[in-house]
Parts: C-alpha cells; structure tokens; sequence
C-alpha cells in the first residue's frame, strides 16, 4: 500500500506582495534603488540643492512695493478693495460705538437676557458673572474692542459659510468643487491666513476681520452642507408630492431639518472667529489679544493673564449659549411660564430691560467701568512667577525645577530630532514621506505630499521647516502618549470620564493665543515651552476621539472576549484597540493638525523656525520673508494633513 505524503506548506514571496502595504513599499523600494544612486551622485552633500531653489524675495518685494506705492491711487484699491476696508472699519466702529452707549451695565444686562431666553436661567447667571469679570480685571474696553470685530466677522462668515454650503449641499457638482478647498483651508495654521490679507489692506482692522472670516467660514458651509444633504428623505418626498417647489422644499423642509448642523455650525463658526481675532492681534486688530501680545512680547505673565482670563470667559459663554441652542436644552418656552408672556413678547421684554438700564446708566454718567471696581491681578501675579522663578525653575532635589525639564526636553528631544531631520539627504525626506503616505492611502495622496513637501525645498526654507517639523512630530509623541492613555482611561471609567468631561470642555474653548501665557510662567521661552502649550492645545481632542472611538466597539465584541477569560488589558490591546483603529487615526491626525497651529504660534515665545519668520515678516514689513514662511506652513500642513489620513481606494472588487 503506497504511502500518501501531505505537501509541505509553501511560502512563496507572491503570496507576501498580496498584502497591499507590503506591495506598495516593494514598488517604492524598487523604485528607491534605481533613483537614490543617481540621486545621490548628482547631490552628495544631501542638502537641499541650490539649482532647485527659486528665490522669490525680489519678487514678492517688487509686489510688495508696488501694492504699497498705488493703494492710495490705483482703482482696484480705490474701487475695490477701499470700499471693501471702508464697509469693514464702518461696521466694526458702528458696533463698538453701540456697545460703549450702552454702557458696561447695559451690554451686561443684554447678554445675560439673550443668555436667558436661548439657554436658561444658569446660563445667564453664568454670562452675567464672566462679563463682570472682564471690567474687574480692568479689561472692558479691549473685551468690547475684541467683542466689535467678533460680531462683524462672525455675520459675515456665516453668512459665506451659509451661502457655500447652501451651494454645496443641492448641487454635487459644487459640493465636489469645494470639498478640496475647505479640506486644505481646514489643515492651514491660523497664522497662514495673516499673510495674504496683510498683502493686500494692510495692517490694522480690515485685515483682522476677513482674516477671520477666512478661518471661520469653513466649519459653516461643512456643516450647512451636511445638514441640508442629511435630511430625511422621506419628509422631503411628501413635501414635494404636495406641489411644492424646490425653493419651497428648502425653506419649509431642508433648512428647518438641518437646524441642529446649522447652529453647531454658528458654534463653531463662533469659537474659531474669537481664536482667530485674538491671534489677529499681532497684525492691529486691537482688543484682548493686542494685551496677551504685548505682554508676552515683554514676558510680563501677569498682564498677559488679566487679558487672557477675559478670552477665555468669552469663549466658554459663547460656547455653552451657541452648544445648549443647538442641542435644544435651552428654555425657548421660558416666555410663557413667566408671567404668561408669549415668547415673541418674551424677547420684547428683554429688549425693553436692555434699554432702560443703559438709559439709567447713561443719565447717571456711568458708562464706563468704575476704576474703584478694578481689580489688579497683575502685580500678584508677577510676584508669584518670580518666586517661581526663584524656587521652582531649577535647583529642586530630586526632580529638578520646570526649567531644567525644558533644558533637558530641548536637549535630549528637540535638538537631536532637528539635528536628525536636518542630516538626511533631502531625497530621503521625500522617500520617507512618499512611504508613508501611500502606505496609508493612495499614490494621489503620496504624490500630493511629496509635491507639498518638495515645494518647501523650492523654496528655500528647508532646514527651517525641518526644525517646526522636529518640534511637530516630539508634540505629537507626547500628545499620542497622553492622550490614548487618558483615553483609554475615560473609556473603561464612566466616573472618570465624567470628572474629565468639564475640563476637556474648558480646554477645548480657550483659543490658541492664551496656551502660551501658563508655559511662559512655567518654562520661559523658546522651543519647549511652544511644544508645551502645542500639547496642551492638542490633547482634549485626542482624549475625546480616542474615548469616542473605544466607546463605540461592538459590545458583543467585548463580551466574547470575557467569555474566553481575556483581561482588561488583553480586551483593550486585542479587541479595543483594533476596532477602533479608524477612530485613533482620526486622533492622530488631529493632534498633528492642532499641534502644527500652535507650534507656529510658539514663535512669538521663542519657538523659532517657520513661526518666527512669520511674526518677523508680520513685524519688520518683510512680507517676502512672512509670505514664504507662510506658505510653507501651508504645505508643511498639507504634507502632515496627507501622511496621517487614511484615503480609501475605491475599486471594482470593493479592494
């Protein structure tokens, strides 16, 4: 009887190359053996070659000249742009001359009426305190300053957002034609838009404002868009079988369904106009973030707090009214049960309440904050970051002061990444990036990134951008490293989840400009403390899509996984963590996002690289240097935006 041998399992190396990602890096290997030879023969030195660099400081100071000897003469700044600046200064002056006539006490008693009508009673009580809180800290008249240029630029985002959207949501064609656009306008650091506007009105408040509604407008045609393509179809469908007409379908079904995306989009059109017109500052916006960019300019921590506490008041108030009307727990019925008022009538009488108090304020020459009602907390302030300085920035037994953690962080971190990043010959920069772009998505999404990447060579500031990108990827590592752990935390701790809640709210309220104030008093200035405050910006959305995404895996899931007797550490390592591996990549890309925008704010604490030359540009007048700095952040942005996103490939087969 013959004997039947089993055939012995074969690995062949075909078998291997299925796999799509080892795929793509033997191309790219094959490929990197016939081009890094030739690469490396023609451009030993590694460096960034000289012949592929374009030198645009002539031409940009031949533009800029020209742009500042014909403002006052030429018809498109006469005609155009002039009657642009004029509409902007009008409005804003107009709006500041209503806040000053009302008076501290009637601007007060009017957000905390609108408060009560949109959100409730707490609410109000809480927008009444934190106004008060700004004339006590001395600082009412930069709030109302920073509050004037708010209210024109958010009308006027929303009012873009709103018509972009509107496009985009009933038409395809549109909603394709903008979608790349609002993707890269998503990814640029606020500090990108500085420059154009600059270019073009100049420094001041015109430039401030359509800076902001550049950066604000966004998230309002995202979200008007979505709203509008999300509503229920089949209510659609019966309004439409009445007879009605397409512009009867949007205002009476469309626009009223997408409600709840059109006033989460006011929220965040809201927080990003406040986060951009305080960073306005430097450029002559004035208001609260004219005094943080003094003060830091100068290192006086006190005086930077007493205008930042302000910002972040403002920022919670208009984030808790805009959020509780969006998700509907305000109190709109209040009107009713109140003295039987309807609540039309309602708001009539919160008109009503406004005026006579800021007649009683105004006959009683009180307009203006009392000065007996000003608290100094920039004295005390000082004193205690020069203790600080004293007892905590070095010379601590055991753990060393906070000074000596940043010492150690930018020597035994910062410098060796940059030293690092800046020693590789520039083709490998451009092998690594191409690797990890396409491992993750598609050859469009590598060759996007290697452009963007390649451009930042171009033009002329590679070693610089190299050094924002060591500071962007050590951020990046700390902020990964706390915000999955506290993540994972909040996930498996509903008690946990719900002491962090609050803070993570607060956190993700406060603009970008006031993170730098608390690592200044901690760390001084230069690259860590950027680094810091770029971690510190980024983490609360880390936290919440990490927890969000571990929250959402499949319960059945987890409970096979306790049947077999698995741990929780093998639940969050085998189970967990890779079914909410869509939802950690998001993480990750928005940590990259977030920390590159506050990294390049780090400039004006001694961050140095891209972000310096921008506040230089912005400061000396030099826009060649502010608008080549700028536009590689842009594409330092696009790259980083492209390597951590994830591009699904669409085929025949579904692969």
């Amino acid at each position: 009887m013959a004997t039947v041998t089993a055939p012995a399992p074969r690995v062949s190396l075909p078998g291997v190359l299925k796999h799509r990602s080892v795929a793509k890096l033997a191309l790219l290997a094959l490929a990197a053996a016939v081009l890094v030879p030739l690469a490396n023969a023609q451009w030993a030195s590694g460096s960034w070659p000289a012949a592929l660099t374009v030198d645009l400081t002539e031409p940009l100071g031949r533009a800029s000249d020209w742009i500042i000897d014909n403002r006052d003469s030429h018809p498109l700044f006469l005609y155009g742009f002039g009657y642009v600046s004029n509409a902007v200064v009008l409005c804003v002056r107009a709006v500041y001359l209503v806040l000053l006539a009302a008076g501290w006490a009637g601007v007060t008693v009017a957000a905390a009426l609108i408060a009560w009508r949109v959100a409730g009673v707490r609410l109000a009580a809480g927008t009444a305190v934190a106004f008060l809180a700004c004339g006590l800290l001395g600082m009412w008249i930069p709030t109302m300053q920073t509050l004037a240029l708010m209210v024109v630029a958010v009308l006027v985002s929303v009012a873009v957002g709103a018509v972009l959207g509107l496009a985009a949501g009933l038409s395809d064609r549109m909603d394709r034609i903008l979608r790349p656009v609002l993707d890269t306008m998503q990814v640029l650091p606020a500090f990108a838009y500085l420059l154009p506007v600059v270019l073009i009105f100049g420094i001041g408040v015109p430039a401030a404002v359509l800076a902001t509604v550049v950066y604000a407008a966004p998230p309002m045609a995202r979200l008007t868009s979505l709203g509008l393509r999300g509503a229920d179809k089949e209510v659609l469908e019966a309004v439409e079988s009445l007879g009605a007409t397409a512009r009867q379908r949007l205002l009476t079904a469309r626009i009223p369904l997408a409600r709840k995306d059109l006033l989460l989009g006011l929220n965040q059109t809201i927080m990003m106009a406040l986060s951009m017109a305080v960073i306005a500052s430097v450029i002559g916006a004035g208001g609260l973030g004219d005094r943080v960019y003094q003060a830091l300019a100068s290192v006086d921590v006190g005086a930077a707090l007493a205008a930042g506490i302000p910002i972040v008041l403002l920022a919670v108030v208009l984030d808790r009214v805009t959020g509780a009307a969006g998700d509907g727990d305000g109190d709109p019925g209040a009107g009713t049960r109140r003295g039987g008022l309807s609540r039309r009538a309602g708001w009539a009488a919160a008109l009503a309440a406004t005026v006579v108090v800021a007649v009683a304020v105004r006959l009683a020459g009180r307009l203006d904050w009392p000065d007996a009602w000003t608290l100094n907390i920039a004295e005390p302030v000082n004193r205690a970051v020069d203790w600080m300085t004293d007892h905590l920035y070095s010379g601590v037994p055991v753990i060393g002061g906070t000074a000596d953690w940043a010492g150690h962080f930018t020597t035994w971190v910062l410098d060796p990444l940059r030293d690092g990043l800046q020693g590789l010959p520039w083709w490998s920069v451009l092998l690594i990036v191409a690797a990890l772009a396409w491992v993750i998505g598609t050859w469009r999404t590598a060759l996007t990134a290697v452009l963007a990447m390649a451009a930042i060579g171009v033009l002329g500031v590679w070693k610089p951008s190299l050094d924002t990108l060591s500071q962007v990827l050590a951020a990046v590592a700390v902020t990964l490293v706390l915000g999955f752990a506290t993540g994972i935390a909040a996930a498996r701790s509903d008690r946990f989840e719900r002491l962090l809640r609050p803070v993570l709210d607060v956190f993700q309220t406060m603009p970008q400009f006031v993170y730098l104030i608390p690592v200044v008093a901690l760390f001084g200035v230069g690259r860590a403390p950027a680094v810091a405050a770029a971690v510190v910006y980024a983490l609360p959305a880390v936290v919440r899509i990490t927890a969000q995404g571990l929250r959402q895996v499949d319960p059945a899931a987890l409970e096979s996984a306790r049947s077999l007797g698995a741990s929780s550490g093998q639940q969050i390592r085998q189970v967990q963590l890779p079914l909410a591996r869509p939802a950690l990549l998001l993480a990750l890309n928005q940590g990259v996002v977030l920390v590159l925008a506050v990294v390049i704010i780090g400039g004006l604490v001694g961050g140095g690289a891209l972000g310096y030359d921008v506040v230089f540009g912005l400061a000396q007048g030099d826009l060649a240097t502010g608008l080549v700095a700028g536009a590689a952040i842009v594409c330092l942005g696009l790259m980083l935006d492209r390597v951590t996103q994830p591009t699904e490939r669409r085929t025949k087969k579904g692969a």
